[in-house]
Formats: C-alpha cells, structure tokens, sequence
C-alpha cells in the first residue's frame, strides 16, 4: 500500500475484470460476455480511409455520428442519445449526474447480486446505497424496488450475472413507484432479450437506458456505450462529460461505431446465432443434471451437478477453458459462462464431461 495515496484509494475495493489470457496463449475464453463472431467487414474499408493527418485533431465532442447513427436504429432523436468510451464509463457519468452523494442523502436503490461496478461507482462518488435482495429465484423484487424510499434506481435487464430478464410491465411499476428520481435500466444485454425499457421513454422522464456495442455488435475492444433518455437527462451526462473529459470517444472509434452500427441484419445474424447455440447448450448442461437459469442473454448462469463450481472453475482453467466464478454469497455454487461459438462450447462440454464424468441424467 503507497503512503501517497489518499483515504479513499485506500479504501475502495476495485471492480474485478474476467482473466484476459497472455499475450500468444491459446485459450477459449468464456469469461467476459463478448461476441465470437467477428464485426463487419465493413470496418476495415473505413480503417483504410482514415487520413493519419486527422489524428492530429481532437475528435467530434458530442460523437454526433454515433449518436445519428444509433438514433435511427432505436427510433429516437439524436438529442436523446449520449455516448461514451464504454457503458462502464457512460455509468460513472449517470452515477455522478442523477444520484446524491453524503450520508444524508436518500440511498441509491440496486439489487444486492446484479452488475458489481454499481457498488463500486456508490463507494467512489460518496452516494449511499442499498441493495435490494433477490427472490429466492434470482428475479428482481419489484415490489421491494417500489415499497424502498430511495434517491434513485439502478438495475441491469437483463440482469448480470443471473441472465434473467424483468417483464417490461414490471420495470414500469418501478418506474410509476420512483416518479421523482432516475431510474436507470441497464440494457448491456438486451439485444439477447425479447423487450427493452426504450419502449417506455416516450412515457417516463426519469428513464435511463443504457447500452453498449461490446456485446451485440462484437465492438468490446473499440469501448463504445451509450444512454437514451429523455433530452433534460441527456444534458445533465454532457454537464458532467465536459467536467471531466470532452473528448470521450476518438475519432477512429466513431467512424467503427457509426458503420457498425448500420449494419443492422449484420449484427442481428449474429445475435441470432448466439442465441441459437445458448438454448441449445442450456438443454445439454441440464441433461447433465446442472441447474440452468432461463437465460435472455449470451451467456449462462448455471450451478453444475456433480462438481463444485469453484473446482470446475479451476479444473476448466487447467484445460485452457475460462469461465467466470464469483465467490460470493448465494452465486458462489454458480459459472457463469459466455456464449461462444458452437465449436468452443461443444469443447466446453467435452471437458465437462471428462471432468465430471459425464454424468448425463
């Protein structure tokens, strides 16, 4: 621990990234919710008509492209979309923009197991929170979200690491509950999903939908997130965007975002595949006697039959195979695992089976 650092680095706990391999090893990687399939191919012809003198210049402020771009997509307004280098980043933005800091300020309300850079972003910015527990189920407890007197509502839909997705009629009694603050939807997978919470903007002032390319759009490595909502909640983000960096997305991530995001039956087809190969591989895991929740993601939370999570976890490690396994209260018996190609997770089964046997019901 550095004697430079100040009390609050000393004590916040950071969110913990999934393992990224080595640069040259091979692995398959499971563990952090991208996409397998490649983005278009349409980016490289834009790749090679970038002017390296143009690198010279700070990029668009206000990623007007993107934000056209992914107006059209969604249906909404330009004025209605902001864009940041990720949606992690588009968070922090919305956690310091809508939720009150200090400890008199009504707390923050989240579910206790749900995206865990919620809690993290709480602690960094001073704004109290309190976690709403799960059913027994896994699923939100909406009328706990709706009976809780907070400052605010912070969710993922669907929710991470659980895979499972809130009715939209339920995420509206959220919102009708909450009428004088931001409730905040996290939609980083909702393109998995049947729904999305964008469909009730026209309704709800105090919504925020945000989103992101990584998953949908195989963009991860680009880091691009967005939000929609209502132009007043949108003013707010640049307020604090421009208090902090004007320039959040570069000129080279704009121009890929903003084809990326034209290639609508691309991204779709993908998607789609995604979600094939998901159900697909529910169905085998639970002939294997494992525990899988519904997921309306591109991954899986599933709690094994036969093996602990944890040394499945560990023995898959050893086989070049990375999940994600989170030793905390009530998930730590839980994997969760991405969805790659149908190739990857016919030799994730494989090394299931040798691992645990086989044992099929």
């Amino acid at each position: 621990m550095s004697r430079f650092w100040n009390e609050k680095t000393r004590s916040i706990e950071p969110y913990v990234a999934g393992e990224q391999p080595k640069p040259g090893q091979k692995v398959i990687k499971l563990n952090t919710n991208e996409n397998p399939y490649p983005a278009t191919p349409k980016i490289r012809e834009i790749l090679e008509q970038v002017e390296i003198g143009t690198l010279g210049r700070y990029p668009d402020t206000s990623s007007r492209p993107v934000r056209e771009a992914l107006a059209e997509y969604y249906q909404v307004r330009p004025e209605q979309v902001f864009c940041g280098n990720g949606s992690d980043e588009v968070l922090a933005f919305a956690f310091q923009a809508f939720f009150e800091s200090g400890s008199s300020a009504a707390p923050l309300l989240v579910p206790d197991i749900s995206y865990s850079f919620y809690p993290v972003y709480a602690d960094l910015y001073n704004i109290p929170l309190k976690k709403i527990p799960l059913k027994e189920d896994f699923r939100i407890d909406v009328d706990a979200f709706c009976s809780e007197k907070g400052g605010g509502v912070a969710f993922a839909n669907p929710n991470a690491p659980t895979s499972l997705k809130l009715p939209m009629t339920e995420v509206e009694k959220i919102l009708q509950a909450n009428p004088d603050h931001v409730v905040l939807v996290d939609e980083a997978y909702a393109a998995f999903s049947d729904e999305t919470a964008r469909d009730l903007l026209p309704k709800y002032k105090n919504l925020l939908v945000t989103g992101t390319l990584s998953k949908s759009h195989s963009l991860a490595g680009v880091r691009l997130g967005f939000v929609i909502g209502d132009e007043e909640l949108i003013e707010g983000l640049c307020r604090i965007r421009d208090s902090f960096n004007s320039y959040p997305v570069g000129c080279i991530a704009q121009k890929v975002a903003t084809v990326t995001v034209k290639e609508k039956e691309w991204v779709e087809e993908n998607v789609r595949k995604i979600c094939v190969t998901r159900d697909r591989i529910k169905e085998e895991l639970r002939k294997r006697g494992w525990t899988v929740l519904d997921s309306k993601t591109n991954f899986l939370f599933a709690r094994p039959a036969g093996i602990g999570a944890d040394l499945l976890y560990t023995k898959l490690r050893e086989k070049c195979i990375l999940v994600r396994y989170f030793n905390k209260p009530r998930i730590n018996e839980y994997l969760r695992i991405t969805i790659g190609t149908d190739e990857e997770m016919d030799a994730l089964l494989k090394a299931v089976d040798e691992i645990a046997g086989g044992n099929k019901l």
